[in-house]
């Protein structure tokens, strides 16, 4: 048992404690995850839209998108969000072993990450989810003191309001309320995304803009309370302190994978089956997926935990660009808007489904060898480096001052 700890920590001298690989390694996956699922709404203007796009209809086109809905929508964004509330708790204990007062420090975070996901989204992606983080850290600062049992609470109680908030779109659609446009107006709208991501750097920046606009109450309703509800989970399971060693921890594992891939994936079978019908049957696939998407994430975070100590290797690859996802995360939206917009190639619904898949598994690969290349010579992502200067802001270590944080 002692040695299977050590195998799940790597120590940091200057955080006064021991870095859990497996907790890098599950970010890494999760990363992974949201890639495969993200390139599709970066490549097309259509699947922003909701809708497929027209010139992909083979069988193979639709046995991707079925099985990217079915198995990665929705899921790997609840893992990452898990281990932002994870992370939250670990923060805290830094600060609280640094006797260093956490929430001033905490607060600059999140302004760094609020100024990242604005330019992000306005440049690159307007689904960005890094300003959501900002402002879902700020509840995190309020329930901080909650126990383990009471987050839970209320992380179920914000799902099961969620899910009931999209059956009343249901019911409002069913009754004859217009909540999503016609296929036609969505097709136009698609069309029109395209022109203007295919164009200059300012028709790109418009589009984006005028996107957000568009989605900004979809954000605050309902993106954000789903995020806050896995936040809070992991903010329970950090207060537990139950990542830093998954074997014993063997029998919640194993329940978890039992709940979540009975239920989860029939509720992702569900959510599937209407993603590409009427609003009324999303809006009722959706409510089935609030509710059953967590549970299936939790399954897969269960599975890759269990099986993380039999694959060391895989391990070691993935916690490498876990350790910099934040870094990793912004390349990604910037690599494909180089491939798929005017800023570069311009390829937009160019690109068939199974080819984004292709796509994104070698853009990941590429990035597993970048961040071996980088943390062999510095300490943290680039990214990363300047969020720990904005948060410590004038409390710099003595190993802080070598450019970024450079390896002796």
């Amino acid at each position: 048992m002692r040695t299977q700890r050590t195998h799940l920590a790597t120590p940091d001298a200057r955080l006064g404690s021991a870095r859990i690989a497996s907790v890098d390694a599950l970010r890494g996956f999760s990363l992974l995850g949201i890639l495969v699922v993200n390139i599709a709404f970066l490549a097309s203007g259509y699947r922003m839209a909701g809708l497929p796009e027209p010139a992909f209809d083979s069988s193979l086109d639709w046995g991707v998108r079925w099985v990217v809905t079915m198995f990665l929508e929705n899921k790997f964004y609840l893992l990452f969000s898990f281990l932002f509330g994870y992370s939250f708790t670990l923060q805290a204990d830094s600060a609280a072993r640094r006797e260093q007062p956490f929430v001033p420090m905490f607060l600059r975070r999140l302004a760094g990450l609020l100024l990242l996901g604005l330019a992000h989204a306005v440049l690159l992606f307007p689904g960005d989810i890094l300003t959501t983080y900002a402002a879902v850290g700020l509840a995190l600062l309020i329930f901080r003191r909650i126990t383990p049992r009471t987050a839970v609470r209320l992380a179920v109680a914000l799902t099961l309001l969620l899910a009931l908030g999209f059956v009343l779109l249901a019911v409002l659609a069913t009754a004859g309320t217009d909540m999503a446009g016609t296929v036609t107006d969505g097709s136009a709208e698609a069309a029109r995304s395209d022109a203007a991501l295919g164009g200059g750097f300012w028709e790109i920046v418009s589009e984006h803009v005028r996107k957000l606009s568009l989605i900004i109450v979809l954000r605050v309703l309902f993106q954000g309370p789903a995020v806050l509800a896995a936040c809070l989970i992991g903010l329970a399971v950090g207060k537990l302190g139950a990542l830093r060693d998954p074997s014993a921890h063997t029998a919640t594992l194993r329940g978890l994978q039992w709940t979540g891939f009975t239920a989860g994936l029939a509720g992702a079978f569900c959510y599937t089956l209407s993603a590409w019908t009427d609003a009324v049957h999303k809006f009722w696939g959706e409510a089935v997926d609030l509710v059953t998407a967590p549970l299936l994430a939790a399954a897969y975070g269960a599975t890759f935990l269990r099986l993380l100590p039999y694959l060391p290797r895989a391990g070691r690859a993935l916690a490498v660009p876990g350790r910099m996802a934040l870094s990793n995360y912004l390349a990604q939206s910037l690599i494909c808007a180089l491939i798929f917009t005017g800023y570069g190639l311009a390829l937009v619904d160019r690109v068939s489904p199974a080819a984004e898949v292709v796509l994104a598994l070698g853009i990941f690969a590429a990035q597993i060898a970048y961040s071996h290349w980088w943390l062999r010579r510095h300490r943290y992502g680039p990214v990363e480096w300047l969020l720990r200067r904005l948060t410590y802001w004038r409390q710099i270590y003595p190993d802080d001052r070598n450019g970024l944080d450079r390896k002796q």
